[in-house]
Parts: C-alpha cells; sequence; structure tokens
C-alpha cells in the first residue's frame, strides 16, 4: 500500500486561498508518486525474478535513508528527535501492520491490475469509520453507517464473487487493506503523543531493521543497471510522496485535500493502460465510482460535524 494514512477531516488549519490551490497541487503530486511506485513495483514483480520480500525491504530502506539524511538537513527535527517517541509499543505494532500491508500489496499486484488494487485500498477509509466506534469511541451515525455499506455494495460490484472468475489474489488485497485500515486507526491514536515524521519515521525504521534478514536470506542480484534503478526508485517515489502528502496537509484542512485523493484512481488507470495494456471493465469502473462517491461523502459529513461541534 502506497498510500499514507489519511487525516480527519476535521483537522484544523488554518489556510488562504493560494495555500488550499498549492496544497491540492502538492497533493496530486504526491499522488503520482504513489501511483508510480505502485506501478514500479508491479513491473518488478511480473517482469524481474526479484522476490516480493526484497522489494518491500528495499522500499522501506531507501525512504529510511531518505527521512534520515534529509529531515535534518530541512531542519524539520533533529536526528535525536526522530528516534523520541512517546509510545514505542504503538509505534512498533503500526510498523508492523504497514510491512504487512506493503508485502500484501506486493503480493496482490503480481496477478491483479492496478485500478483493482486501488479499488479495495479505497475501501479502507469507509472500515476506519466501521472501526472507530469500537476501537476509539467515535461512533458513526446512521448517514455514514449507510455510506460505508453502499462503498461494501460497490466493492461486490467491482469484484462480483459468484458472478466472474476472482483471482485468489484478490484476498492478498482485502487483507492488505484491512491492515492499512488498522494502520490508519493507530495512526490516529498516536497523532496525539509523536509528530507525524516521527511516526513516519518508525514505520521505515522498524521495516528496514526487522525485514533485512528475511530479504537477505532470499536475496536476488538484480540482472541489470535498469533494475537497479527501478529498485533504487521505489524509496525515492515512496519517501517523495509522502513528503508531499504531509506539506499538503500543513497548508489545508483535510476537508479540502481528502476528495483529491480519489485522484489516484484515475492515475492508476492511465499508469496500468501505459505501462502494462490493462483497460479496466465497465463493472470495476462502476464499482470504483461507488466506493469514490462514498469516501467523499463520509469527509463532507465529518467536516459538517466537525463544524457543528467546533464553537
Amino acid at each position: 500500500m502506497s498510500e499514507p494514512p489519511i487525516p480527519a477531516a476535521g483537522t484544523t488549519v488554518t489556510s488562504t486561498g493560494a495555500d488550499r490551490l498549492r496544497a491540492i497541487l502538492l497533493m496530486v503530486a504526491a499522488l503520482m508518486m504513489f501511483s508510480g511506485l505502485d506501478t514500479t513495483a508491479k513491473y518488478l514483480v511480473t517482469h524481474t525474478p526479484i522476490p516480493v520480500t526484497q522489494l518491500s525491504w528495499l522500499r522501506f530502506l531507501g525512504q529510511f535513508v531518505l527521512l534520515l539524511t534529509l529531515v535534518p538537513a530541512l531542519g524539520l527535527l533533529t536526528t535525536r528527535a526522530l528516534f523520541t517517541t512517546r509510545r514505542l509499543g504503538w509505534q512498533l505494532v503500526r510498523s508492523v501492520l504497514m510491512a504487512a500491508t506493503t508485502v500484501l500489496n506486493f503480493l496482490a499486484l503480481q496477478y491483479l491490475r492496478l485500478d483493482q488494487t486501488i479499488t479495495i485500498v479505497f475501501l479502507a477509509p469507509l472500515v476506519v469509520a466501521l472501526l472507530a466506534g469500537p476501537l476509539l469511541g467515535e461512533w458513526v451515525g446512521w448517514r455514514r453507517m449507510l455510506a460505508i455499506l453502499v462503498g461494501f455494495g460497490g466493492i461486490l460490484i467491482a469484484v462480483r464473487p459468484g458472478f466472474a472468475e476472482v483471482h485468489p489474489a484478490v484476498i492478498y488485497s482485502f487483507v492488505g487493506m484491512l491492515a492499512y485500515a488498522l494502520f490508519m486507526i493507530l495512526t490516529r491514536r498516536i497523532a496525539a503523543y509523536d509528530p507525524p515524521l516521527v511516526t513516519l519515521f518508525y514505520s521505515m525504521f522498524v521495516g528496514t531493521i526487522f525485514g533485512a534478514p528475511i530479504a537477505l536470506s532470499d536475496w536476488v542480484w538484480p540482472p541489470d543497471w535498469v533494475t537497479w534503478l527501478m529498485l533504487l526508485s521505489l524509496g525515492v517515489l515512496g519517501g517523495t510522496g509522502h513528503y508531499l502528502f504531509i506539506l499538503a496537509y500543513r497548508l489545508a484542512p483535510a476537508s479540502t485535500i481528502a476528495p483529491f485523493l480519489y485522484l489516484q484512481l484515475l492515475s492508476m488507470v492511465g499508469f496500468g493502460w501505459f505501462v502494462f495494456g490493462d483497460v479496466p471493465d465497465g463493472w470495476t469502473l462502476a464499482g470504483a465510482a461507488v466506493v469514490t462517491a462514498s469516501g467523499i461523502y463520509l469527509v463532507h459529513r465529518e467536516h459538517v460535524l466537525h463544524r457543528q461541534r467546533s464553537p
């Protein structure tokens, strides 16, 4: 999963019209990076002998190195501050969920189209809204519950279990989506204690340290320099995308930016067609549209409720 956690729509940010425009442009650029990451990963797992564990580890390693060097250099946080957390246990669990999400997504990309995996990923915010009640005490009303059910219906339209041949790799994508939803919920828990860059850093740090033995035990040397460049680009695309994502949410509230997250579906369709010749069928597009509409409504509804609660 290439996408970072989506902050709550009620995030309080004071911004001008120019700030909001810059935030939207930054978000679009970040989404292109994330789409490029998944496209590169899919190409590598389908056209080279590099195993998924190695791809996942190199993604974490590259992003870890970028964060460790650029964040202190840009004066955002010191190296010591990056390692400082008030909730180490939560950070470790969250990082494991992130690693599981990445590996499962790359496994799914071996067999599924880009538009199929991203449609399932977009179900995660709906699952977060559903689980926020029992796990965070943030219970949803009937309108948002209806939107969640409609979103699940959209996935049924796209996947059509029982009416079309469903590849078993869909299971990878669904389990990865559930891990991603839990990852986002834990991110909201941690947000009250640690800065976003610290949380992001721990995800990459834990993935790099604990993923190394697995990746190195099954290591396959890249066959040519092009493959090397593609492997190195995984960390660059992921790290740059996450940084642009954070900048966007500093400039504008989530209610302004969150709807644009669904533009990634278009970019994934475009990359899938251009690189792999994959053209989504009408059922997939219809299901994706339903999931997108449900997600945008949840963002809108949360923003309305936040304004009603504000003095």
